[in-house]
């Protein structure tokens, strides 16, 4: 290895340029057997470092959101299922809702998809460089309970307020305490035309008092979540139903 190379090397790592100190001799002679000049060389090589970085921030994003699972757009049986809007869905992945602060409410019967199509859209927010943050309802509640009790709550807020996309799964599967809606409330008040929420819910939004308990609050709630809002309408049977009903047909 000459001077030259070990110098270089030094420089790119105390540089913090992983990319370009793994391939840069590589990239070199490349560049030689192509007869690149200097600065073709310097561009591959800054192409190549550019590259690595964005897919790096892709994962951290990727990490920091939590996300149950990995579910995209492709892997949605679309012809399986009268519903959701596929245009919508495919317009959606996009991302322009999230840069208009719209709120997403994916509403329908449980296993029809709507946390698939949820997972899917933020997931394709992360890899366009989006902040997301995934919860499931009941267990950011018990999260802000917790945090107002030992006395972080403004920490966690700010935290959450820092987040392009909140995803809220599952509303309505289990009734909030007073507290518990309350909190929830003022998390959908901090995020009102400041950042998109997804929500997913299997209650239509008339009986959305049977989990928020107050009317008054169910009423200023969905207030702020439907202004500027996409709703997506999920319907037919349960996806893992017809799942387990074909296991047990092929098992007969």
């Amino acid at each position: 290895m000459s001077k030259s190379t070990v110098l270089l090397k030094h420089h790119l790592k105390q540089l913090k340029l992983p990319t370009m100190l793994s391939e840069c001799e590589k990239t070199a002679a490349g560049a030689a057997k192509a007869n690149l000049d200097h600065l073709g060389y310097l561009l591959q090589l800054c192409e190549l470092e550019l590259v690595d970085r964005e897919r790096r921030a892709a994962e951290r994003r990727l990490k920091a959101a939590k996300l149950p699972a990995s579910k995209t757009r492709d892997e949605f049986d679309f012809s399986a299922r009268p519903s959701p809007n596929k245009p919508l869905v495919l317009q959606l992945v996009a991302g322009d809702w999230i840069d208009k602060r719209e709120n997403l409410l994916l509403v329908g019967p449980s296993g029809t998809g709507k946390t698939h199509v949820a997972i899917a859209l933020a997931m394709a927010a992360c890899l366009a460089g989006r902040k997301v943050r995934f919860y499931r309802v009941t267990e950011l509640i018990t999260t802000l309970l917790e945090a107002r009790d030992e006395k972080s709550l403004l920490r966690l807020r700010s935290q959450l307020a820092k987040q392009d996309v909140v995803v809220l799964d599952e509303l309505g599967y289990v009734p909030a305490s007073k507290a518990g809606a309350e909190l929830l409330f003022d998390l959908i008040g901090q995020a009102y035309e400041c950042q998109s929420l997804v929500v997913t819910t299997n209650l239509p939004f008339e009986t959305w008092i049977e989990v928020l308990g107050s009317e008054r609050l169910t009423g200023a709630a969905l207030d702020r979540l439907t202004h500027r809002s996409v709703i997506l309408e999920f319907h037919g049977e349960s996806y893992r139903l017809q799942d387990a009903r074909r296991r047990r047909r092929k098992r007969s």
